[in-house]
């Protein structure tokens, strides 16, 4: 399948810092990174495709599409090195990347995503994407909603809990489902020694699906990495506490250059 012309928003001035979002999701949810780091980045968020304003296209694709974009937009842009940050699936799409284009790459910042999974993380998941097709993407949207927030961020902002189940149900169905078959399928494991460029590794305390277990294991795989668990927290680090996330970032930007 052929690369797809993502949309894309470019803010700030200095080294480019790609961002790729994850199931379902739009290109608007990094704002708040992108407030806190367009000083030191120029800051490139993007709908994927079938998301926001992206080219909607058939299924399924796979996680190497999803990085062909990635490179495509590089190539639009200009830029001969890159900083990816991903969240989620993104956090897969961006060591994918890191692998097949190490000349392209000056660093990655995986965030809430997984490796290593046992074979009960990936029945249970499984489980999840399977009763989703059988009962329909809404039915399962409060099972996902808590394990994506806190209960306590959930109770205080019903508004950021309403836009983020908008985005999900505007999303074509079979795109939604194509992404979680991606993100539930992609085992990282095998290939994660060979990302040599520089990493953050970083993820909520309690995120179910892409615990701290799952994170020390890319940590360790990975041959140049750091790790952060932010306490307290589940999936949606960015949406719930974006300053706990801006600040490692930045820092580990920082010390990029």
């Amino acid at each position: 399948m052929s690369a797809v012309d993502v949309v894309a928003e470019v803010t700030g001035s200095g080294p480019p810092l790609y961002l790729a979002h994850g199931i379902g999701s739009r290109r608007g949810m990094w704002q708040p990174l992108v407030d806190g780091l367009a000083d030191v980045a120029t800051c490139v968020a993007y709908d994927q495709r079938g998301h926001g304003d992206s080219p909607i296209t058939p299924v399924p694709f796979d996680l190497d599409d999803l990085v062909d974009d990635l490179e495509a937009l590089r190539q639009r842009l200009g830029h001969e090195r890159i900083h990816v940050a991903g969240h989620s699936l993104g956090g897969q799409i961006g060591p994918r990347y890191a692998q097949r284009f190490p000349q392209h790459t000056a660093s990655v910042v995986l965030l809430s995503t997984a490796a290593g999974r046992t074979e009960e993380d990936r029945h249970k998941l499984a489980a999840v994407i399977a009763r989703m097709r059988d009962e329909g993407i809404d039915q399962v949207l409060p099972t996902l909603v808590d394990r994506w927030f806190t209960d306590d961020f959930r109770l205080a902002n019903p508004d950021a809990i309403e836009r983020r189940i908008a985005q999900v149900l505007g999303t074509p169905a079979e795109i939604f489902l194509c992404v979680f078959d991606i993100y539930g399928e992609t085992e990282m494991a095998p290939w994660l020694h060979e990302v040599a460029a520089p990493c953050l590794v970083l993820t909520g305390e309690h995120d179910p699906g892409c615990s701290p277990r799952h994170n020390e294991f890319i940590h360790a795989e990975l041959p140049d990495s750091e790790l952060v668990i932010l306490d307290g927290l589940r999936h949606s680090i960015i949406v719930e506490a974006p300053d706990r996330v801006i600040a490692p970032v930045r820092e580990f930007l920082l010390r990029q250059v």
